[in-house]
């Protein structure tokens, strides 16, 4: 029989639009995009909302909206905190 399950973390690229997420872990190896995000406040325990998915992920950092490449949502691993 199976048991069905929930993911509770993943890759950014993978939430649900509506999803909050805290950063866990940002594995990005170029350093002047990954300073970029820094300085846009994208840190280990930072909350994420995902917005929109096409043609760019856009996602709600604190009070600011922004869009990122989905190659760089793919380095940034998040835990899902919430879904509405």
């Amino acid at each position: 029989m199976f048991t069905p399950f929930i993911v509770k973390g993943c890759s950014l690229e993978l939430l649900r639009i509506g999803e909050k997420a805290i950063v866990t872990f940002c594995n990005i190896p170029n350093e002047p995009i990954c300073k970029q995000l820094r300085d846009a406040g994208i840190n280990v325990g930072t909350k994420i909302g995902l917005i929109q998915k096409f043609p760019y992920l856009q996602i709600q950092v604190n009070d600011i909206t922004m869009a990122i490449d989905l190659d760089i949502a793919r380095t940034i691993y998040v835990r899902v905190i919430d879904s509405e």
